[in-house]
């Protein structure tokens, strides 16, 4: 069954590790079964409850899935291989639109605001036991969320988004508790749930959010927490609206006891207004990264919800690596407060980009998305072959596999790195990698 490849261990740990390193080195791969544990068990020379809890760690892990009677068998997006693995190899030559980065060139020079920081550090350094949160980043923020209508609340800093999203889920749910994704959705969040021991239950969306219905469905189902992205929604570019965040607000309140996580990682990248969702359940989350708009190496996010959520965070933070370094705090801070960012420009340098390539393609007779951000989503009628014909034309993009769970194929193209003169020999090869174009929509 497993071919050439054994599995070792004495103990549940070695097992679990010995088809954790088979899964990440690709000898076992996405979809193929591992044996029953008890013929498992006498190939070892172990008690089968040993197997039963390395394959229970490996549920938990998200490497492995059971299906009843069908037995146990590799996820078919394992979080050991991360979507990330899926990445397609460029060849020289080849423009690369798959990455999701930001325009280097609308990224603020960090160079004054770094050594002002170190230069407030030189005259008084940071130490155990001082506030972790920089007083100028909390005002600064707290200011703006207020004027965007999100809930008062207390504030900390995480590593980025996604160390806040994970800070957040780890303190409010348990191993085998479901959480209701936007699909297609972040890989990055695909990938750390179910390496949390947790589920995912996906939620369809539209240029306007998250569907009501789909998400109403997903609670119903049993859906303990939701995450949502307010703006520039990756891949897709949606943003929810404010008719589609009454709608989401009224399910929730359905359901008071959900953990809602907010991702409003384009703050500074889109000009479309935010219409947050918190307040609407007792346990939520909003998260502001410094990512997009002043440079992904900037590790730092701004993290606001409720009491006890907030709480829980900065606790267990404490625990780990103690705080953001006040260095890049106050960086960002002063980047922040000097306006080191031309909001306005940069939103629209990405619309044009964006909308440019979506009217192409449309002129072209391909159906493509991107609301906002620095992304557009084309559906597919064969994701593969997309792919390699667009490599074949000098494109490199991003399959949406990375990104999606129910959601039918599709491509996502980063548009920070193309150019004006790009957009027409770019619709062009898109047109002819994609046809014949489904007559769908994303969700």
């Amino acid at each position: 069954m497993l071919g050439e490849y054994p599995i070792h261990g004495r103990g549940a740990a070695e097992i679990a590790a010995s088809v954790e390193r088979a899964v990440g080195n690709g000898d076992l791969e996405p979809g193929q079964p591992l044996p029953p544990m008890r013929e498992l068990a006498t190939r070892l020379g172990v008690n089968p409850n040993t197997v039963a809890a390395a394959y229970r760690t490996l549920r938990e892990r998200g490497v492995i899935e059971t299906a009843g009677r069908r037995g146990s068998r590799v996820r078919p997006k394992p979080a050991t291989t991360g979507r990330e693995a899926l990445r397609v190899e460029l060849s020289a030559g080849v423009r690369d639109l798959s990455t999701g980065n930001p325009d280097t060139a609308l990224l603020p020079s960090l160079a004054t605001a770094l050594a002002a920081s170190a230069a407030r550090a030189d005259r008084t350094p940071f130490l155990y036991g001082d506030d972790p949160v920089d007083p100028d980043l909390a005002r600064i923020a707290r200011a703006e969320l207020d004027a965007d209508g999100v809930p008062d609340g207390p504030l900390t800093v995480t590593s980025g988004s996604l160390d806040a999203i994970e800070r957040v889920l780890a303190a409010r749910l348990r191993p085998g508790d479901a959480v209701a994704v936007e699909d297609p959705g972040w890989g990055s969040t695909l990938d750390l749930i179910p390496a949390l021991g947790l589920r995912t239950v996906p939620v369809g969306l539209d240029d306007d959010g998250p569907l009501p219905d789909d998400l109403r469905g997903a609670l119903r189902a049993g859906a303990s927490a939701v995450i949502v992205t307010d703006r520039a929604q990756n891949p897709t570019g949606a943003s929810v609206s404010a008719t589609r965040a009454r709608a989401l607000r009224a399910v929730l309140r359905e359901h008071p006891e959900t953990l809602l996580i907010e991702d409003d990682h384009g703050h500074a990248i889109v000009d479309l207004p935010l219409h947050p969702l918190a307040g609407a359940t007792r346990h939520w989350a909003l998260v502001r990264s410094a990512s997009k708009a002043y440079g992904p190496d900037l590790r730092v996010a701004v993290l606001t919800g409720d009491p006890v959520t907030v709480d829980r965070v900065r606790g267990r933070q404490r625990l780990g690596p103690g705080w953001v370094s006040l260095l890049l705090q106050r960086a960002v801070a002063t980047l922040w407060a000097d306006g080191a960012v031309d909001r306005a420009a940069v939103a629209a340098a990405y619309g044009e980009r964006r909308q440019a390539l979506v009217d192409a393609l449309a002129d072209h007779g391909v159906t493509a998305y991107g609301r906002s951000g620095m992304n557009v989503w084309v559906p597919v009628p064969d994701e593969t072959a997309a792919v390699a014909r667009l490599l074949q034309s000098g494109w490199g993009v991003a399959p949406g596999s990375r990104f999606r769970l129910d959601t039918p194929p599709g491509i996502r193209i980063t548009i920070s790195p193309v150019a004006v003169a790009d957009i027409a020999p770019l619709a062009e090869a898109v047109a002819a990698a994609v046809r014949p174009s489904p007559d769908r929509s994303y969700r």
